[in-house]
């Protein structure tokens, strides 16, 4: 009986974890397909709204931009991160471990500390605008990266890349043959997240953009005082439907090949 209460609590708990991180979507889902633009009222089922969002020049040019970026950025900030993870662990334990606080340093400083920081910086060198924006989400990209590869560069096994040069392999084509392979896990991640990270930011793109540059989060931020379109909600609603289903296919895919595998055996 004691062993049903605690696992009906369990689920119950984890039901209600479930509940508020979903049920703001789920609302955001259901207002996307709601005619009327009241977000108490249901004014029935439309997708007039889906149809507007494909028309409306202002949201495309901030989801180019914003997509342009997050690309541009975690790419730049992968290659630059792998090379600074390599060269990190072969540093001294003293030298390493003195490099890899600062790289948690803007992990856990105020967003609103490196934008202002980023901006001054900026306003010296370089005219705000989309310019200065890629180079700061490539500076806060960078430390995940880093820290995404760092472990699987601690479990790579060393002396395959010593054998392949005993075996006549240069530098180059051992470090993309031998080294990168291994650490491919770490940079498939460090570059989502640098990625995740560069589209779901905002304080710092806030400070560090011209006039004329809009990402949706900036672009959302304008629009609150005169009232959240309604084509945001679908807009919304695609990204969280594209987001699932790439995860589904990264869970289910690997399993049925797995599967498959077995089978043929």
């Amino acid at each position: 009986m004691v062993e049903r209460i605690k696992d009906w609590i369990s689920r119950f708990y984890l039901g209600l974890i479930i509940l508020f991180l979903y049920a703001p979507i789920a609302v955001l889902i259901v207002l996307s397909f709601n005619s009327s633009r009241s977000r108490v009222v249901w004014g029935g089922f439309t997708l007039n709204w889906y149809s507007r969002l494909f028309s409306n020049r202002q949201i495309g040019e901030a989801l180019s931009t914003t997509l342009i970026v997050a690309l541009l950025s975690a790419l730049i900030a992968t290659v630059i991160g792998v090379l600074g993870a390599l060269g990190i662990h072969a540093m001294r334990e003293k030298n390493y471990q003195l490099v890899m606080v600062f790289t948690n340093i803007p992990m856990v400083n105020a967003d609103i500390v490196t934008g202002i920081a980023l901006m001054l910086w900026f306003v010296h060198f370089i005219p705000l605008g989309f310019g200065s924006v890629l180079l700061a989400h490539i500076t806060f990209n960078i430390p995940y990266v880093i820290l995404s590869v760092m472990p699987k560069i601690r479990q790579m096994n060393v002396s395959l890349y010593e054998a392949a040069r005993d075996l006549g392999a240069g530098p180059v084509y051992g470090f993309f043959k031998v080294l990168l392979p291994q650490l491919a896990g770490g940079i498939v991640s460090g570059f989502f997240m640098a990625f995740t990270m560069s589209m779901d930011d905002f304080v710092i793109t806030y400070f560090t953009k011209g006039p004329g540059v809009n990402t949706l989060s900036t672009m959302i931020y304008g629009e609150i005082r005169k009232g959240i379109k309604p084509e945001m909600y679908a807009l919304s609603t695609l990204i969280f439907a594209f987001v699932f289903v790439i995860l589904l296919a990264a869970n289910y895919l690997p399993q049925r090949k797995k599967k498959t595998v077995k089978e043929r055996r």
